[in-house]
């Protein structure tokens, strides 16, 4: 995956998974450093104890790491673990959490990330009322980057990108066909018309 978008891309995010906090396992940080990707990486940790990911993906060179807000006890101790590491920190919500239960922790992030499927299986159903989240966030922190991802293609990403996003991250979208690489480039012509 990593050879097949290094021609396009200059930014990816990278999907881990524990078998513990969602269903489906992954790679872990030192497949992603052992394939030097080219282009900058965020990590999106679905797994349980993600503070305990933190250095290892630091070590791999990851910009940015999002854990999820509903695999954590307290997600102050997690946003500062990361601050003493100094990483770029940011959250996932998975489908059901409201934004009220994260208001007081948007001050604290680098960015947030909005699912829009039940993490931890490839390819599933775009749930489309997580796009109200989107207006909710920015009236409290309207400077907060804003993601979205799962469930994404090029039937719903005209949708998707003109609520108001700044990333959005697609997999199955891209990865499923034949040129991934082409993929992404046409996928980013139709957003980059919405923006234009």
């Amino acid at each position: 995956m990593v050879k097949a978008i290094s021609s396009a891309v200059q930014w990816a995010q990278v999907d881990i998974m524990d078998g513990q906090f969602v269903p489906s396992k992954s790679i872990g940080w030192q497949e992603i450093k052992a394939a030097k990707p080219k282009f900058d990486w965020e990590a999106h940790l679905m797994v349980k104890e993600p503070e305990s990911y933190f250095s290892g993906f630091k070590s791999a060179r990851a910009r940015r790491i999002i854990f999820h807000f509903e695999a954590v006890t307290d997600p102050k101790v997690t946003i500062d673990t990361a601050r003493k590491l100094d990483l770029d920190i940011g959250m996932a919500l998975n489908p059901g959490t409201p934004v009220s239960a994260v208001a007081e922790y948007l001050p604290l992030l680098d960015s947030i990330l909005i699912m829009s499927v039940i993490p931890g299986f490839y390819g599933s159903k775009f749930i489309p009322e997580v796009l109200d989240k989107v207006g909710e966030i920015r009236a409290i922190r309207p400077e907060i980057p804003i993601g979205i991802d799962g469930g994404i293609k090029e039937s719903n990403i005209l949708e998707v990108a003109a609520s108001g996003v700044g990333d959005i991250c697609v997999g199955s979208g891209i990865f499923l066909s034949a040129d991934p690489a082409a993929s992404w480039r046409h996928l980013q012509t139709l957003v980059d018309a919405v923006d234009a």
